[in-house]
């Protein structure tokens, strides 16, 4: 019934944004009365945080296979940054949640929220290996470096969405950009050259 709701609750922040999301709505979808799905959401930010928490599994499901078997610093770094932002654009509602904060009052709790922060870590570490792989000068190797990689990505994603929802990753006059906009944001790092 839980993944149900979710998939329920999926298609209504959809159709209506995603701060029209109510338990009472999703209960109603399913045929059911609202106070069936409080013993799972107890209220709506509870609702939103395991969607939350799919979404964020999905994105890094996504990462994780762009990556996979791709040798270590700049070609995981593009892919993943290529497959973030075409997860986004794929899946425009749980991208919301997940790069936004849409919903007043509403953040993810601290156990739902730790795997972003080690995905940052892990971005971090591609970062660090670049530099010592000599693909990214030294000045690269920094946490407001992954900081800025963030803003272009949201940045592309943010436009996307707000100003072209519904276009494909490839035709989307934003995100047709991802690629550039990554090597424009690295070209600011380009290593020393060689003695």
């Amino acid at each position: 019934m839980r993944d149900e709701a979710l998939e329920h609750a999926l298609a209504l922040m959809a159709e209506q944004g995603v701060g029209a999301l109510t338990v009472s709505e999703v209960a109603r979808r399913m045929g059911i009365r609202g106070p069936s799905l409080y013993k799972y959401f107890p209220r709506r930010h509870a609702m939103y945080d395991a969607l939350f928490a799919r979404g964020l599994r999905a994105q890094q499901d996504a990462v994780r296979a762009a990556v996979d078997g791709l040798e270590p610093g700049l070609p995981r770094l593009r892919a993943g940054a290529r497959a973030v932002v075409r997860w986004a654009v794929e899946h425009p509602a749980s991208a919301q949640l997940l790069h936004w904060r849409p919903v007043p009052g509403f953040a993810p709790s601290p156990a739902v929220f730790a795997p972003a922060v080690d995905e940052m870590a892990d971005v971090r570490t591609e970062f660090a290996e670049a530099v010592r792989l000599g693909q990214l000068a030294p000045a690269a190797d920094t946490d407001d470096t992954v900081r800025l990689w963030t803003v272009v990505l949201s940045g592309l994603i943010s436009q996307q969405l707000a100003n072209q929802p519904g276009a494909s990753f490839p035709d989307g006059i934003f995100s047709r950009l991802t690629d550039r906009a990554i090597e424009q944001f690295l070209s600011a790092y380009r290593p020393p050259p060689a003695p």
